[in-house]
């Protein structure tokens, strides 16, 4: 079998030849340098290994404008320094990404560190390339301090926003991290130690994240031989130690199956490969063994042509030797979020000594070497076109991911997530529903999360769950390929507070917020009617006489309720004053008896109106019974002409006019409550004639997609809505989160507005800003 373009399979002696040399930290006398002429020649050779193109001038042109620029400098290994750009390049050419990518690899460093200029360079190589130099001379600022986390993961986060830009920009600055820790030598030990823990803490897992194994594997053995040299050392010196005797055992295990992949009529290639330092490290700490006591020092590599070859593989390979239990995991079937995909099983040899087998096929193992580099979006086709961003748009949905933890993670908790490895390839579980529909959930999530995900009336009614068969408690937690089955009850009293404890998704998490909503308006409604009564008979006022239909019919009409329940909701959770419903009834009941009014008002006092004391604000909204104050909306719900308003006497700051249903007033201490004051809107402003605009925030909550902010916007263009701002994030469910603000003339236009969005594919809700 052809061994995949551009790629080697090591054998076990290459492996440890080339961790030794790692571990050869001897200075170099400058005759051991290579020139920066026999680097150029092994730059070109490796570019026209997979480039389609002949033309290599921008490359050639790079190289010579950067041997200028930095002429007569020196690296501290006194080596010329156009050897590290050189480098730098010939990493990236290994990578196999475009002439584009290599040539601000050769230039990375002269903006920061010559003379010549970024319009310079600009001019000289065109805006793809100097925007590519401008994104790694910024990163260049990037420093990590332990004692300085919080600012650390700022900087990470204008990182990662620079990458969503570019992704190129991050390949380059890993190529030249890279390079950096192999010459790490010439550096003072307190700089060698702080530059390993940087990478170790932050450019390793950038590599694992994008899936590049190849300069992950490096920069972690690198890392440690720094930070641990005597560990680092006596793993090389032990490690080596044992060489032909693992030599041995692993071609035996390579010869055996390599004629059964033959007998079988499979296509393979087979060989051993060596685990890196770090692993062998982390294994030994994490597990409290000594060298002597890890077995699986090593891996057996089966690359094939073919999915189906790979469980055809996979099943010979069981025949020959025992599996471990709980030990195999299928990355075929559910790849992890970095693109990497590979059968693994653990096995136990004739001898008892157990080993692992990776199998895979020749694209998946190009893009676990190479992560998001094997399917670079500016790779050239064969034919020189590049490939359009939307036949690679697939491929990047992990980019999405890296800006989501930067909208929603706090700094801390930032730099925590980027570390973890568990984090990093475990944030979701995958099960089934009885159908065989895999569902997604976040990692830790329960049945009631699997219910929901269905759909609400679902874990509303839920009373238990079946995970493969069995009965289970509500709080067990999912596991990778469990098949759950939701029993319901129509008799089920509805979600139990305690749940919200228990679930782990914000889908959930809101539903079951939501039944408890729709549940108090019951309770709200009656709290509402007997504070009515209360005041009724307070102020000496008959509540039946008040509150016959055509009376109750204006007040709701007034507030722009639906219905009489919803207005006595409204005043049981405090969105509304009894006295504002109680003086609309009284007009109302005016109009009836207009002889009795004023004998009801005298007796009352409530109903009284000092002429002259009226206020009407240049937005549409009059305040009755205070003059000459100063009144404004408030930006926490933005009402607008239509919702039912209150307004807040703020002290020094005149009256601000809040929606009922705001959090801002619903939340509002009893002890504050005598602020609120009677308003309504004008009837120029509530009927649209004044010609006013006023502002408006909905939040929209989507299935994300490709698209789904242009059909969004496209429904606000079509009105001639002017549309003031807008946000958008997306969780790692692939729940987005969209916030528009622009200008309405009132509640029924942004009520039409709002039913239309509702209906673009992937809505799932929209809901105004109530605070």
């Amino acid at each position: 079998m052809t061994q995949p373009a551009g790629l080697s399979a090591p054998s076990e002696t290459d492996d440890d030849r080339m961790l030794i040399r790692q571990a050869d930290a001897r200075p170099k006398t400058m005759e051991d340098f290579t020139s920066p002429d026999d680097l150029y020649r092994e730059l070109i050779a490796s570019i026209r290994k997979y480039h389609p193109s002949d033309d290599i001038t921008l490359v050639e042109k790079a190289f010579h404008v950067a041997d200028e620029a930095h002429r007569n400098q020196k690296r501290k290994s006194g080596e010329p320094y156009i050897i590290h750009p050189l480098c730098v390049a010939i990493i990236l050419a290994d990578l196999e990404l475009d002439k584009e990518t290599i040539a601000a690899g050769l230039l990375h460093d002269v903006v920061e560190d010559t003379i010549m200029t970024l319009d310079e360079l600009r001019k000289e190589f065109g805006e793809e390339v100097a925007l590519l130099v401008d994104g790694v001379t910024k990163l260049g600022q990037l420093s990590y301090s332990a004692d300085k986390l919080e600012m650390q993961a700022e900087n990470l986060r204008k990182m990662f926003l620079a990458m969503a830009k570019d992704i190129r920009v991050i390949l380059i600055k890993l190529a030249d991290r890279l390079h950096n820790m192999r010459t790490l030598q010439y550096m003072k030990p307190e700089k060698q130690k702080e530059k390993a823990r940087e990478t170790l803490d932050i450019y390793s897992p950038i590599a694992q994240r994008l899936g590049i194994s190849k300069v992950k594997v490096e920069l972690d053995d690198l890392s440690l031989k720094y930070l641990e040299p005597d560990v680092y050392y006596d793993l090389v010196e032990k490690v080596a130690l044992k060489r032909s005797e693992r030599q041995a055992f692993v071609n035996g295990i390579v010869k055996d199956v390599s004629a059964k992949m033959k007998e079988a009529g499979i296509k393979a290639e087979v060989y051993g490969r060596a685990k890196h330092f770090f692993s062998i490290y982390k294994k030994m700490v994490n597990q409290n063994k000594t060298i002597d006591q890890i077995y699986d020092l090593f891996a057996v590599r089966i690359i094939v042509d073919t999915v189906p070859d790979c469980y055809a593989a996979l099943g010979i390979i069981h025949e020959m030797y025992k599996p471990v239990p709980g030990r195999f995991k299928d990355y075929i079937a559910m790849p992890k979020e970095n693109m990497y995909q590979s059968l693994h099983t653990t096995l136990i040899a004739p001898n008892g000594s157990p080993f692992e087998i990776q199998i895979r096929t020749v694209d998946m193992h190009r893009v676990a070497e190479y992560g998001i580099a094997a399917h670079w979006k500016y790779k050239e086709a064969s034919d020189g076109r590049k490939t359009s961003p939307q036949q690679e748009e697939e491929k990047m949905n992990w980019l999405r991911q890296i800006l989501e933890w930067q909208q929603e993670s706090d700094n801390k908790e930032f730099l925590s997530l980027l570390k973890s490895d568990l984090n990093l390839f475990n944030e979701n579980v995958y099960c089934f529903t009885p159908a065989g529909d895999v569902k997604t959930l976040p990692n830790g999530s329960t049945p009631i999360d699997f219910a929901y995900s269905i759909h609400s009336a679902v874990g509303n009614r839920m009373v238990g769950a079946r995970v493969n068969g069995k009965l289970v408690t509500i709080d067990y937690v999912i596991q990778n390929g469990d098949r759950i089955e939701i029993i319901t009850s129509a008799n089920s009293k509805g979600p139990s507070r305690d749940w919200l404890s228990i679930v782990k998704s914000t889908q959930a998490k809101n539903k079951i917020n939501q039944w408890f909503k729709q549940e108090r308006k019951e309770d709200n409604i009656q709290r509402g009617k007997e504070a009515l009564q209360n005041y009724c008979r307070a102020k000496g006022l008959n509540y039946s006489e008040l509150t016959k239909p055509d009376y109750t019919e204006a007040a709701t009409s007034k507030y722009g309720f639906r219905d009489w329940d919803s207005v006595l909701a409204a005043v049981g959770h405090g969105g509304l004053k009894e006295g504002q419903i109680v003086n609309k009834l009284q007009e109302c009941y005016a109009k009836d008896h207009s002889n009795q009014v004023t004998d009801a008002d005298i007796l009352n006092g409530s109903s009284q109106k000092e002429p002259g004391k009226v206020t009407r604000s240049k937005s549409g909204i009059i305040v009755h019974g205070i003059d000459d104050v100063s009144v404004r909306l408030s930006k926490c719900c933005s009402p607008v002409p239509g919702d039912e308003i209150v307004g807040f006497i703020t002290r020094g700051r005149g009256i601000t006019i809040h929606r009922t249903d705001c959090v801002n007033v619903v939340n509002l201490p009893q002890s504050e409550r005598s602020r609120l004051i009677n308003v309504e809107w004008a009837d120029d402003a509530r009927t649209g004639d004044g010609n006013k605009l006023y502002m408006a925030e909905i939040r929209i909550f989507a299935h994300n997609r490709t698209g789904l902010l242009v059909d969004i916007t496209k429904i606000l263009t079509e009105r001639k809505i002017d549309v003031q701002g807008v946000s958008s994030r997306t969780n790692r469910q692939g729940l987005a989160t969209i916030t528009y603000e622009f200008q309405v003339p009132g509640k029924a236009a942004l009520r039409e507005l709002i039913e239309k969005i509702r209906q673009v594919d992937s809505v799932i809700d929209i809901e105004r800003a109530t605070g």
